[in-house]
């Protein structure tokens, strides 16, 4: 052998090793993560989002999945806590998965986004309803739910036009979601002049609301709208009560959940919410219905259609750009227009829905929620 074929001979080798190594790392599935609360006080939340995309992506595989691809569901805890949401991002780059349904908790989901973006992996959360997870101008960010900055002018329209309150109080959990919702909702009732009393945070996590309930009746307030989440609204419910403080309650879809009820008890009746619309209820979705119930789980809670709907168009941008490759996919989502059990669904440059629209709900203790007067 000469040494020139010897030269081939180890190229010849080196390719086919090559090969071996490409087929053996070839990835038979297109991962899906799905990141959001599993433990901590909104783990609720999580469940309808992991029933949810879960729910997609079987379903997308029994008709055969995507390009001859099974999808393959990858579970991250978050706990919708912000460092823990980082460390999840790093961790969803690190095991390759380059398609996200989450993150849940606005709080959470904008520092994951920004790893995101960095990394290439697209994020479409079915969750989280602050505007600045989008005014980025991020191209691997989307959203298959409403914005806050659409939220807040439904709920005080609402009270403005329907309620019609005399002393109204607007409170806050400090944190991104509760306190942005709050001043869009104070912002949308003072334009309508429609004056706030009281506009004050409270502490997530705290146990005792005697000195703000004591401040609202100081104050004679009617109307008290809560942007946050129903740990601590449930309490200041059951807490109003028991002081008797007269007032309607109203908070956004942070605090739509039966866990709220068991929580206030019968001081959950009457509470208005604004929620997404009840896709559960929609007649083209019985058949989805009946699967998740044959599974014994709920599919009326606000997140897991959302959800359901986040898989489906991500399979289908897959489709359209005939590539897993993101770039390509995250192009096909902003220019596409997808079907989905939440309607046809369409994206603006920022990654937002261009239409959506949240519906008020009355809550009820013991029975269904049922839809308030048009807004």
């Amino acid at each position: 052998m000469t040494k020139a074929t010897k030269q081939i001979s180890k190229l010849f080798a080196a390719m086919v090793l090559a090969g071996v190594a490409s087929h053996s790392f070839a990835a038979d599935t297109i991962k899906i993560g799905i990141a959001g609360p599993k433990t901590g006080p909104v783990a609720q939340y999580g469940d309808m989002q992991f029933s949810g995309a879960k729910m997609a992506i079987e379903q997308i595989n029994a008709k055969g999945g995507v390009d001859g691809k099974k999808l393959e569901a990858v579970e991250y805890d978050d706990a919708c806590d912000p460092k823990q949401a980082v460390a999840v991002a790093n961790k969803v780059v690190n095991d390759g998965v380059k398609f996200v349904v989450g993150h849940l908790c606005s709080s959470s989901t904008q520092p994951a986004s920004d790893i995101y973006e960095d990394e290439g992996v697209i994020m479409i959360t079915p969750a989280a309803t602050s505007p600045d997870i989008t005014a980025r101008g991020y191209k691997m960010v989307f959203r298959t739910i409403g914005l806050d900055s659409a939220q807040g002018p439904a709920a005080g329209n609402y009270i403005a036009d329907h309620v019609k309150p005399k002393v109204v109080a607007v409170l806050h959990d400090k944190q991104q979601y509760g306190e942005g919702i709050a001043t869009a909702v104070k912002k949308t009732l003072e334009g309508k002049n429609v004056k706030v009393a009281v506009f004050e945070g409270v502490n997530a996590g705290d146990k005792d609301f005697s000195s703000i309930i004591a401040k609202l009746k100081q104050a004679n307030v009617d109307f008290v709208y809560y942007g946050g989440y129903h740990p601590e609204l449930g309490l200041i419910l059951r807490q109003a009560q028991e002081k008797g403080l007269k007032a309607k309650f109203m908070g956004p879809e942070g605090v739509g959940n039966d866990s709220i009820s068991q929580i206030a008890k019968d001081a959950s009746e009457g509470l208005l919410v604004t929620l997404p619309k009840s896709f559960d209820q929609d007649p083209a979705n019985v058949a989805l219905v009946d699967a998740f119930k044959a599974k014994k789980e709920d599919p009326s809670g606000p997140f897991v259609f959302p959800a359901y709907s986040a898989v489906e168009v991500i399979a289908e941008g897959i489709k359209t750009a005939k590539s897993e490759d993101t770039a390509k996919v995250a192009e096909a989502i902003h220019k596409g227009t997808f079907k989905t059990p939440t309607g046809d669904l369409s994206f603006d440059d920022k990654g937002d829905l261009k239409d959506f629209k949240f519906v008020v709900y009355e809550w009820h203790f013991g029975k269904p929620k049922t839809e308030a007067s048009p807004q």
